[in-house]
């Protein structure tokens, strides 16, 4: 029965992670349609944004009632889930808490780190109640004070969803451990072969023992048992589900700080081949040398359009909504929403993935209106407050440039600006011989200006 049983384990385990490795390779393999960015500068200061940003969650903690209880979530799954190496070790061997086996066999002073193993099970258990209480005030923030961030026109059916059946499967994993430990606990008092002694947990007693402890040791072993395999088959399926979900920013939260940019705020970078081709015409780069090819698209119409980094951004997005609660054309009244700019490149590189190079016809602006990218005013709010580091603004500006420079759809103001520049180097109809008659008008109502000048 036991090598049935580990037998199972290990088909669990493969069929799982193969599932993962499948679906990983297809979120790489997308990220990979982007085009080539370089980014290889200023390595120092991007390790101290992902310690700073990713890790401590920085920017989070401008608003820190909540950033305090994230910070929980985060810490504690994390943490706790270092215990799942501890059950995948039981798995595979058929033991049971081998590294309190370990522990009491190897070191020079079993007793004392008997000692360590429950403390280390004690802050385990504080963090999973930790975790409960942060997710049950997360569910009621979300569902009964409405938190206006948390609506929206991208906020559809399955990301509303989305957020709670992970706040829920989180306090569902976490009973799951303290019943686990609780029915360990009692079997240990009841001296059941193979149960080892761990000494007193503190949470597990009082939260779930009174409820299970007049059990009888068949119900006590099935309880533990069931709650070990519910734990690790749920943790398994977290795995995969968080590939599919807005929680990939739990591990995709570290790479895209590292490779944000680091340029002031409101930097945008000009288009290397335009500028190449700007250069030669204007004489400062020789015409033999660099000559750029020809440029296949100007500005973005498909994600293809967009670099490896934007779409690392797509499945970065946690979906919190803190960009959109900033940006003033959403604060007053426009349709714009960053948050859905990033969610519909995310939609849209998924439909395209699953293509595989075929073409569907469709592109980005069936996604994404004009009237959304027009009303953008580059403040770079939005990136600002991201906890991620997201850049919506450089999406934004790549389609317009697509608008402007090969459907020449832009709004009838901007191509006048356009022609305006163009023609007389001013945003203003004007001719540049009369770009500085305003000084003759001044020197008419004070003559002593020149003088003082």
């Amino acid at each position: 029965m036991e090598i049935a049983v580990r037998i199972l384990f290990f088909f669990v385990l493969v069929t799982a992670f193969f599932i993962l490795h499948k679906r990983i390779r297809f979120i790489r393999r997308n990220i990979g349609m982007g085009r080539e960015l370089s980014i290889k500068d200023r390595t120092k200061k991007r390790w101290k944004n992902v310690l700073l940003i990713a890790f401590g969650q920085r920017k989070m903690f401008r608003k820190p009632v909540p950033a305090m209880f994230h910070l929980l979530i985060y810490a504690g799954f994390i943490i706790i889930n270092i215990e799942v190496i501890e059950f995948i070790l039981d798995g595979m061997t058929g033991r049971h808490r081998t590294f309190a086996s370990l522990i009491q066999s190897f070191m020079l002073a079993p007793a004392g780190y008997s000692m360590l193993y429950n403390v280390l099970m004690n802050i385990f258990e504080f963090l999973a109640v930790s975790v409960i209480v942060a997710c049950i005030i997360f569910l009621v923030r979300r569902n009964l004070l409405r938190l206006k961030r948390f609506s929206g026109q991208e906020m559809t059916r399955w990301p509303l969803l989305d957020a709670n059946l992970i706040l829920i499967f989180e306090i569902i994993l976490m009973l799951a451990i303290l019943t686990m430990n609780a029915a360990d606990q009692v079997l240990q008092d009841g001296q059941v072969s193979g149960y080892i002694n761990t000494g007193t947990l503190f949470f597990s007693n009082l939260m779930v023992r009174p409820f299970i402890q007049k059990l009888d040791t068949v119900s006590l072993v099935f309880l533990e048992r069931t709650t070990w395999w519910f734990h690790i088959l749920g943790i398994l399926g977290f795995a995969i589900y968080v590939t599919y979900s807005k929680h990939l920013h739990i591990i995709m939260a570290f790479p895209n700080t590292y490779y944000a940019s680091l340029d002031p705020p409101g930097t945008i970078t000009n288009m290397e081949e335009v500028m190449k081709e700007v250069k030669i015409m204007l004489g400062l780069e020789p015409s033999t040398e660099n000559v750029p090819q020809e440029i296949s698209r100007m500005g973005v119409k498909d994600v293809t359009d967009l670099t490896w980094k934007n779409l690392m951004d797509a499945y970065t997005c946690t979906e919190c909504g803190r960009c959109t609660s900033v940006c003033p054309p959403n604060i007053t009244g426009k349709k714009l929403s960053p948050r859905k700019i990033v969610m519909d490149v995310r939609d849209r590189l998924e439909i395209k993935g699953r293509l595989k190079g075929t073409d569907d016809g469709r592109s980005l602006f069936d996604h994404i209106t004009r009237e959304e990218i027009f009303a953008c005013t580059t403040c770079n709010a939005c990136q600002d407050v991201c906890p991620v580091s997201i850049d919506p603004v450089s999406v934004i500006i790549g389609m317009r440039r697509y608008t402007a420079m090969e459907e020449s759809s832009s709004p009838a103001a901007w191509n006048i600006m356009f022609n305006n520049i163009e023609t007389n180097f001013a945003p203003w109809k004007f001719p540049a011989t009369d770009r500085f008659r305003w000084v003759e008008e001044i020197n008419k109502i004070d003559p002593s200006v020149n003088e003082r000048d």
